[in-house]
């Protein structure tokens, strides 16, 4: 380790990586630190990868993916354990991080393992493991830290019983019954995966309305999911208060309920993990949250030479979206060209069924005053969706009346994080109805809902188009013809 580098990155998740890596290739000398025990931050070890993994090996072994042709009894393993899920967990872990090593040996990354604190906007001390301190000049600084599980002092967290986002992880045993604290993506996603594995969920939340960021058909659709189900959700009322008597958890609700689990999962949030980086000695604040604030174009700080990307700096919070933040953030410190990001992105959430939605929401078409007509496809009735047995999930697609043009795609169901790529690409490009309706996909395959969708929408354009007064000028004499006149449509 120099006394000095050109570039560095606190934190090796997906900004700091992407960020020290594109620092490197332009010839800089970078060092990348990270206090946890091995390089990947929340994303490797507590957060993306880790739960992702979970909700793959309920899947696999709880043969849930299997239930629409055996039924709801069906499993591929018997009496599935903590260990069962632990061991693939463990087997990704090592894998990514072998991954990320090999990354940063081969665009010589220089990489310490210790706990980096600011002393000013050009130095940085660094405490090892062992307690030696190492004063490192810079020249620029990615603050790339992350987040962590917001812990407020009234809940008794034990990391047995009460468990935050990283303990739930780290489980020896399955919970008989399980209690989550807040309906946000996080908590949503670990209340589907453990109710996949038949264990009794109840979701507590003071709002009365939950992922308010995806379109509205999207959210009715999971939430009727998850209580066909049996998920208990009891939303627009807070925890009042919060029992362990070692044996079992109790919250008392402010309506004078109680519920009763073995376990509880307090997942209302997560915060900054700035609290020790000593931000005030380069004239920086955080929020309520310990959040950075950034310029949303260029992720640098109000102070010149330092720039923050990632959940550090809030919403998104995605590590699709961190890789590309941290990435910019390089390019702007070091005045490397770069191609603006595109005007939309996807988002994902890895629920049992996944959620995934590009693009504006009906609600945000309205709020436009845009003319718009919606093209629904139900999963279930593609010829894949009856081969893999699938029983439900959707896909909405919205497009502009006097355009054609796509305006946002919505997806719930097996698949959705992936096929949302198709809606992506023919979004960002300006793609328009006729692109679904003229090309051919792939038979048998999900994505075949989007021609389904788009002959929907289509069809409901068309009838438009004979029924309104000519007074409305939609150009309809330019829409496609249906050379699939008579196909079956949602």
């Amino acid at each position: 380790m120099k006394n000095r580098y050109d570039f560095i990155v606190i934190g090796s998740g997906p900004a700091g990586r992407r960020g020290a890596i594109q620092a490197a290739k332009a010839g800089q000398s970078v060092l990348i630190v990270d206090k946890g025990r091995d390089i990947g931050g929340v994303c490797v070890h507590t957060g993306t990868v880790p739960s992702k993994t979970l909700r793959e090996t309920v899947l696999n072994l709880s043969g849930w993916r299997e239930r629409g042709f055996y039924g709801s009894a069906y499993k591929v393993k018997a009496n599935i354990s903590a260990a069962d899920l632990k061991k693939r967990l463990l087997m990704t872990i090592e894998h990514e991080v072998n991954v990320l090593d090999n990354q940063f040996d081969r665009n010589h990354v220089t990489r310490v393992q210790g706990k980096a604190q600011l002393v000013s906007s050009s130095q940085l001390n660094i405490t090892t493991h062992d307690g030696e301190v190492h004063s490192i000049g810079f020249g620029k600084i990615l603050l790339a830290v992350g987040t962590k599980p917001f812990r407020p002092h009234y809940i008794p967290f034990d990391g047995k019983r009460v468990l935050d986002c990283d303990d739930i992880l780290d489980l020896h045993e399955l919970p008989r019954s399980l209690t989550i604290i807040g309906a946000g993506v996080i908590g949503l996603e670990y209340a589907s995966i453990f109710n996949a594995l038949d264990i009794p969920v109840t979701v507590i939340e003071p709002r009365k309305t939950v992922l308010e960021f995806l379109d509205e058909d999207i959210v009715e659709d999971f939430l009727h999911e998850l209580r066909k189900r049996g998920v208990r959700l009891c939303f627009g009322v807070k925890a009042k208060q919060i029992k362990n008597d070692g044996k079992s958890c109790f919250v008392k609700l402010e309506d004078g309920r109680i519920i009763q689990s073995d376990t509880l999962l307090f997942a209302a949030g997560r915060v900054g993990a700035t609290d020790e980086l000593g931000l005030e000695t380069c004239a920086l604040q955080v929020d309520h949250r310990g959040r950075i604030a950034v310029n949303p174009i260029t992720f640098e700080t109000t102070t010149p030479n330092i720039y923050a990307a990632g959940d550090v700096i809030g919403f998104p919070s995605l590590a699709s979206t961190s890789m590309e933040q941290g990435r910019i953030a390089a390019c702007h410190a070091l005045d490397i060209p770069k191609a603006s990001p595109p005007d939309y992105f996807p988002y994902g959430i890895y629920a049992v069924p996944e959620i995934s939605t590009i693009g504006l929401t009906e609600k945000e078409v309205r709020a436009a005053k845009v003319p718009y007509q919606v093209g629904i496809a139900r999963l279930k009735e593609t010829s894949r969706g009856q081969i893999m047995g699938i029983q439900g999930g959707l896909m909405k697609m919205i497009f502009s009346l006097d355009t054609r043009q796509l305006l946002g795609v919505h997806i719930i169901g097996e698949g959705a994080t992936e096929l949302i790529h198709i809606g992506q690409a023919v979004l960002n490009l300006n793609g328009k109805l006729d692109y679904f309706i003229n090309n051919i996909f792939n038979y048998p395959t999900l994505a075949e809902a989007y021609k389904i969708a788009a002959l929907d929408a289509w069809n409901k354009m068309r009838n438009i188009s004979m029924e309104q007064d000519t007074s409305i000028d939609f150009a309809f004499d330019a829409l496609p013809n249906n050379p699939f006149e008579g196909l079956k449509t949602a």
